[in-house]
């Protein structure tokens, strides 16, 4: 369903459970991302109505991810430690030139968050069914459901904006480039490294 050419290895989970502190924290910076990426929407494509829409419903589901995990960090006993870089999102950003029209702009923002997205979702599901810890498990299964939704609008909406044809062209490069970028990764108990 997400059409990623390259899952993820499922030993990625063994990392994750030697250090659940490392994943929840990178987890909620995740989220925090998100939410900015939403916002970051809004304000470079104001004239897009049905885009501003949902990306200030976005806006609040993902503030609200970033509490649920804020919220298990400190549960548990932890604080919140300190953002680092994302080597995946790093690396998946540096596909598409940079610069051409505004709607191409917008059309390559759109696929990398909704391939972030389905990432973050294939990740979320592999936590849910090989985690030890139920608690998390469950609180993966139902973040997962969400993740599905956003990889769909978000593509969704770069299909809406651009050639449909074209779209779903640099959807399937931008798909092969990231089964590249995953073969050097899941050797880190964060969501995409």
């Amino acid at each position: 369903m997400l059409g990623l050419k390259l899952p993820t290895d499922p030993r990625w989970v063994n990392i994750v459970e030697k250090n659940i502190e490392e994943i929840l924290t990178d987890h909620a910076y995740c989220e925090q991302k998100a939410t900015s990426t939403a916002i970051s929407l809004i304000v470079s494509f104001p004239e897009y109505t049905d885009l501003v829409k949902e990306m200030t419903a976005l806006v609040k589901e993902e503030i609200s991810h970033f509490k649920m995990v804020h919220d298990k960090i400190i549960e548990r006993g932890w604080v919140l430690g300190r953002d680092r870089k994302d080597d995946y999102v790093i690396a998946l950003h540096k596909f598409f030139p940079k610069g051409g029209s505004r709607t191409t702009q917008l059309v390559h923002r759109l696929l990398y968050a909704a391939l972030i997205e389905a990432r973050s979702c294939e990740r979320f599901r592999l936590l849910s069914e090989e985690l030890k810890d139920q608690e998390l498990a469950n609180f993966y299964r139902n973040l997962m459901v969400s993740e599905a939704n956003h990889y769909t609008m978000f593509l969704g909406f770069a299909r809406q904006y651009g050639n449909r044809e074209e779209v779903d062209k640099k959807w399937q490069a931008l798909l092969d480039y990231e089964a590249d970028i995953m073969k050097d990764l899941s050797k880190k108990e964060t969501v995409h490294g």
